[in-house]
């Protein structure tokens, strides 16, 4: 269990996808949705197109293309907003979410939402969880047009915030992400081991972790 210096802590820095929300719906679009699509569209079996996605996704992970929907609009001719929309009911604050930013603001730390998401996407989950009331700003990095595995990334954030890294804790899922925060010198980062809610718990190394936001309640101050 985490155990954080809240005292300490004056800026929260929250990742979206798997770390707020439910990644079970971005795991679905991405992987069976889209490829299901594709299938209807080419004529080719579902497992062809899964493994084409795969491959796809896969060139261009961790850059800005990866999480930009004009980009995969283009790749793939389809209005990938209108296709989320489609399996838009699967859109899902974890249930742990809500309580964890409402004793947030109650503590008054300043708390910032930073995705890698495009506005499209984020604007679409923001209209389904009503998650801006909850939090002092939302953030996607493609007004950087870069994104968080990016050290330039950080320094864009700073620039633009003015928080204090050693005053600072940054909540993600990816380990990748987390490495790059710290690297940059963010005092306290916390991963998220159970991003979706359908899949097993992952193991992330070298930072505090939590499964249940619940768990920190009593510590916040």
């Amino acid at each position: 269990m985490a155990l954080l210096p809240w005292h300490n802590i004056e800026t929260v820095l929250l990742d979206m996808d798997g770390t707020l929300l439910d990644l079970h719906f971005d795991n679905q679009f991405w992987l069976e949705h889209i490829p299901q699509k594709m299938s209807e569209k080419q004529g080719k079996s579902i497992e062809q197109c899964k493994q084409e996605m795969r491959d796809s996704y896969a060139k261009v992970q961790g850059q800005i293309q990866w999480y930009c929907l004009d980009y995969w609009a283009e790749q793939l001719d389809l209005d990938i907003i209108v296709a989320k929309q489609e399996i838009a009911h699967l859109i899902s604050l974890r249930p742990d979410t809500l309580p964890f930013l409402d004793a947030l603001k109650a503590s008054q730390k300043k708390v910032v939402l930073v995705t890698n998401a495009h506005p499209g996407s984020l604007s679409l989950k923001v209209e389904k969880t009503q998650l801006d009331e909850h939090i002092d700003e939302l953030i996607s990095t493609h007004q950087f047009g870069v994104t968080k595995e990016s050290q330039l990334l950080w320094q864009k954030l700073q620039a633009h915030l003015n928080f204090d890294p050693a005053k600072t804790l940054f909540v993600d899922d990816s380990q990748v992400i987390l490495d790059a925060a710290k690297e940059y010198g963010i005092a306290y980062t916390l991963g998220i081991t159970n991003p979706d809610s359908k899949l097993p718990e992952n193991e992330i190394h070298g930072h505090m972790t939590t499964n249940d936001y619940l768990s920190l309640l009593h510590d916040i101050e």
